[in-house]
């Protein structure tokens, strides 16, 4: 790693406020009907918040419905308690998936190294199907947003990989000037 990432890192932030949101309208139902739902990807995107020392402000399950996305994020943003955004689920490539397509406009700049490297990661765990994998990262309102699939493997990835261990960073240079 560079001097000038190591110093950025040792500048930013080390503990954090994170939105978690499962777009799923199956565990959406489930939550409405039973007042419950089985969520491991969101139990899993939770252990790994808490277990680096960073806090989860909100968590929700909204169906895969753009408006209800693009919501659920609004409010997200516009938390104080909120510095960053994880969202899982809806974005497979079938009709109904449409996770990428809420958050994408919201955002000021994406982050296209994000998908790559996830991209490349999952290659090495799953082979060519990685190349179905649809993932997002960007900033919006000094926020750091990142969509992520609905697998439990895909969440662990991303968080261990990526997320966890470059959040801080992302968070000093989105609040910046």
């Amino acid at each position: 790693m560079s001097r000038t990432a190591e110093r950025h890192r040792a500048e930013a932030p080390k503990h954090l406020g994170f939105a978690v949101i499962i777009c799923s309208t199956s565990r959406f139902r489930d939550l409405s009907e039973k007042g419950r739902a089985d969520d491991p990807s969101g139990d899993i995107i939770v252990k790994a918040i808490r277990g680096a020392g960073h806090r989860v402000a909100a968590r929700r399950i909204v169906p895969d419905d753009k408006d209800e996305i693009q919501r659920a994020l609004m409010k997200a943003l516009k938390s104080r308690k909120t510095d960053v955004i994880i969202t899982s689920g809806g974005t497979g490539i079938s009709r109904g998936d449409v996770t990428i397509e809420a958050v994408q406009p919201l955002l000021d700049k994406e982050l296209p190294g994000f998908g790559e490297i996830f991209r490349a990661l999952s290659y090495e765990e799953i082979g060519p199907a990685a190349v179905l994998t649809r993932a997002l990262a960007g900033v919006a309102r000094g926020k750091a947003v990142f969509c992520l699939p609905g697998s439990p493997q895909s969440v662990s990835l991303a968080l261990e990989k990526i997320i966890i261990p470059e959040v801080g960073h992302i968070i000093k240079h989105a609040r910046e000037g």
